[in-house]
């Protein structure tokens, strides 16, 4: 399959710029692009992402799009299937690792994200869509902003019914309640399984204020804020803090590291 170009974003931004991909995503597109296709399937189809050939996902979509003009709906479907699944493993699953129990909440929020995704790449099939040119500049921001969105609307709804739930003893929200709500995760796994995300998140740790960058580090080890289980460790009683005042220092730290981490994107 060969293309006589990479076509351009069409998306602008608020002064009018039109909308970029990454430089390395521009090299690797004009790789990919002089591919047979069922190269290029055989090329998406590796998930490891520290493969030298694995083909970043903004290709992938890339590719997708194009089928548009293709007349293929066999390739479509081919290129399709894989760019589903990776959407699937980034998003939350509603099974706990032991499998015994079930969030509601995270498959609700699972199916909200992949519906809209999908919705958005009907959509483009039949006419191109902007939308989904920000997919094309960071897959993984764009798509975490459809998760933060499906949150934000699962909680809404969750509650319309529900009463809000505190601890008796300190008056905070459960961390059920706070899961629910959305609260931004710099640790979600799989933006972890990037070592390019890691390396930033690192960086934007170490720029915080030093009480907010050790609670950080504290909630990436897995130690508990607080805890009713007597002798056990807590960041609260680790650092001499109210669970309240760890919170207030955990979420402002966790807004710093969202605008480190997605700095440059739009919605």
């Amino acid at each position: 399959m060969e293309h006589a170009m990479i076509t351009p974003l069409r998306k602008r931004t608020l002064d009018g710029t039109l909308y970029k991909r990454d430089p390395k995503v521009e090299a690797q597109l004009a790789e990919l692009a002089a591919l047979p296709r069922d190269e290029l399937v055989k090329r998406c189809s590796i998930n490891r992402r520290d493969d030298l050939l694995y083909v970043r996902t903004e290709c992938l979509l890339y590719f997708v799009r194009t089928c548009r003009a293709d007349n293929s709906e066999v390739h479509f479907e081919r290129l399709y299937r894989i760019l589903a699944e990776r959407v699937l493993r980034c998003l939350p699953k509603p099974e706990s690792n032991d499998g015994k129990t079930a969030s509601l909440t995270k498959g609700v929020i699972r199916d909200k994200v992949f519906s809209r995704f999908v919705e958005l790449l009907s959509m483009d099939r039949s006419e191109y869509t902007e939308k989904l040119d920000y997919f094309e500049v960071r897959f993984d921001g764009a798509l975490a902003s459809l998760r933060c969105d499906a949150q934000e609307q699962a909680w809404r709804d969750e509650n319309r019914s529900e009463a809000l739930e505190f601890n008796d003893e300190t008056g905070e929200p459960t961390p059920e309640v706070e899961r629910a709500a959305g609260s931004y995760d710099p640790f979600v796994a799989s933006e972890n399984d990037d070592a390019g995300y890691r390396s930033r998140l690192d960086a934007a740790i170490e720029a915080l204020p030093p009480h907010q960058s050790r609670i950080v580090e504290m909630i990436r080890r897995g130690i508990p804020i607080d805890s009713k289980e007597a002798g056990a460790i807590t960041i609260a009683k680790t650092l001499g803090k109210s669970e309240k005042t760890i919170r207030t220092h955990r979420d402002k730290a966790y807004d710093a590291l969202r605008a480190a981490l997605t700095e440059g994107e739009a919605p």
